[in-house]
């Protein structure tokens, strides 16, 4: 796996997950909490996130193996999820897949695990979007870069939650629709090239 493909899967991680269009949403499920509990929350997230995301690169084979389920058929799949994600963003909308803070969220006394790190950020499309990439990688060096990505993309997480309250006094309404917007463009294309990837393996097999 070269650098081109690493930077893919970085920009499709970042565009699934938006670290900035997550802000509103990690505000909300911690709304009257002191600035040492958001930390707090923050920091559990994100390190949630990426024991998810790192377990999925590792051991993703095996967990489709155990369900009968091709990565092509994953590869499909998940590009339709990612696409409908997009959609949403591109409307400037949370999707409702794996945005659901509604089941009691502010009732809870730690949302960092639910439903920030599940379904919230480690969603649908980020857990296929590492599962298909980490197929594609060969030898140790390509599943460390995987893991660094997931590193890297969980430490944005965490910068992203800690800036949330000066960032969306910052941005404004106007500035988040405009980033959400650019990050479903981007998390378009990548559905897309997904799709007809998998579709066209489905069919050669």
């Amino acid at each position: 796996m070269d650098w081109t493909e690493l930077v893919k899967v970085f920009a499709a991680l970042f565009a699934i997950m938006n670290p900035i269009g997550n802000m509103p949403i990690f505000l909300s499920v911690t709304d009257g909490r002191l600035p040492a509990e958001r930390s707090r929350i923050a920091l559990v997230a994100a390190v949630a996130v990426a024991i998810i995301l790192t377990v999925c690169v590792l051991f993703g084979k095996e967990i489709l193996a155990a369900f009968g389920i091709s990565v092509a058929g994953l590869r499909t799949a998940g590009g339709l999820i990612i696409l409908s994600i997009a959609y949403s963003l591109l409307h400037a909308q949370p999707s409702g897949m794996h945005h659901d803070t509604s089941a009691g969220a502010e009732t809870q006394e730690n949302p960092a695990i639910y439903p920030l790190a599940l379904p919230l950020l480690a969603g649908p499309g980020a857990i296929a979007t590492v599962i298909v990439f980490a197929h594609g990688a060969h030898g140790g060096a390509a599943y460390a870069g995987l893991v660094g990505v997931v590193a890297v993309m969980s430490a944005l997480l965490f910068l992203g939650m800690r800036l949330a309250v000066p960032a969306s006094k910052l941005l404004g309404t106007a500035g988040m629709n405009i980033v959400t917007r650019l990050m479903g463009i981007i998390l378009a294309a990548i559905a897309v090239e997904m799709m007809f990837a998998g579709a066209r393996d489905l069919l050669r097999s």
